[in-house]
C-alpha cells in the first residue's frame, strides 16, 4: 500500500470529503487528489496532522512516506532492487555495529 492509498482509505473510512481533509491539511483539493493518486507526495510535517485526525500510528505513516520517496528514486533504475538490497544490508550492518 502506498501513502496515497492509505490516506484515501483513512479519509473514506472516516466518511470525510477530499475538500474537508485538504482544508485541515491546508492544501488544495486538487493537490490532495494527486497525493491520493500517488502523483504528488505530502510534506512530512503533514503526517502528524494525519495521525491525529485519523488516530493512526505516526510510525506507520512515516514508513509509507519514506517508502514512497525511496520508490520514486529507484523505480526506473535497472538495478533498483539490487540497490535496495544493498541499502538493507548497510542498515543491518550499522545496527549490528552501533550496539558495540
Amino acid at each position: 500500500m502506498t501513502l496515497g492509498q492509505k490516506i484515501r482509505e483513512l479519509r473514506e473510512r472516516n466518511q470525510m470529503l477530499q475538500r474537508e481533509l485538504a482544508s485541515k491539511l491546508e492544501v488544495g483539493d486538487g493537490y490532495l487528489s494527486k497525493i491520493e493518486r500517488d502523483q504528488k507526495i505530502l510534506k512530512r510535517e503533514h503526517l502528524k496532522t494525519l495521525s491525529i485526525i485519523f488516530k493512526c500510528p505516526l510510525k506507520e505513516l512515516e514508513a509509507l512516506w519514506i517508502a514512497t520517496k525511496i520508490y520514486d528514486i529507484v523505480k526506473y533504475e535497472e538495478t533498483g532492487l539490487e540497490a535496495l538490497r544493498v541499502a538493507e544490508e548497510q542498515i543491518n550492518y550499522n545496527k549490528t555495529y552501533a550496539k558495540i
